[in-house]
């Protein structure tokens, strides 16, 4: 069996960023799969289970009811290996036009407050597994990334070198 494309990228030099995964056609439109990297993989812990879940569900909320974004948004969720997300959308916009949407999500995860939507019996199929401190604090983290992060670096895979992190070294370590 052939490799799919998300797995042939080597995680041992991919940073926390914004990518263009995959992009699909659907007849006459596109869908771009973007990789929202919030770990550097293999090198930084993964995203705590219950975290991950309750990122997943406000910010899809959020982008859902975005009215900009919620007519082009297919789907949001995160990675199994707890280390992002994928979001799809319709067209095929690129990475760096992803930032501002993404950036504002996750300051919103950052800053919200109150119940976790659809975190009900009758809404989730594991509406016991949220943790919002955590969730606000990943959110947290990967804002501040996202504000100071070399944006030439952030928007493609890297490709043949291993990236150093000497500008980063300081994120990694926190």
């Amino acid at each position: 069996m052939d490799l799919i494309p998300s797995f042939s990228v080597d995680h041992t030099k991919i940073i926390p960023g914004i990518y263009e995964s995959r992009v699909d056609s659907l007849g006459e439109m596109l869908a771009a799969t973007f990789d929202v990297r919030l770990k550097k993989p293999n090198a930084e812990p993964a995203i705590a289970p219950a975290a991950m879940h309750t990122m997943e569900h406000v910010i899809a909320t959020y982008l859902r009811n975005h009215p900009d974004w919620k007519d082009r948004l297919i789907y949001w969720g995160p990675m199994g290996c707890l280390t992002g997300f994928y979001i799809i959308v319709k067209g095929r916009p690129a990475a760096s036009e992803m930032y501002p949407i993404l950036l504002e999500a996750f300051r919103y995860m950052r800053d919200y407050e109150g119940d976790v939507p659809g975190a009900t019996p009758e809404n989730c199929g594991n509406y016991l597994m949220h943790d919002l401190p955590m969730a606000k604090w990943e959110a947290e983290r990967y804002v501040k990334y996202l504000e100071s992060a070399d944006k030439n670096r952030i928007f493609e895979y890297p490709k043949t070198e291993r990236p150093t992190l000497e500008g980063d070294r300081a994120f990694f370590d926190s």
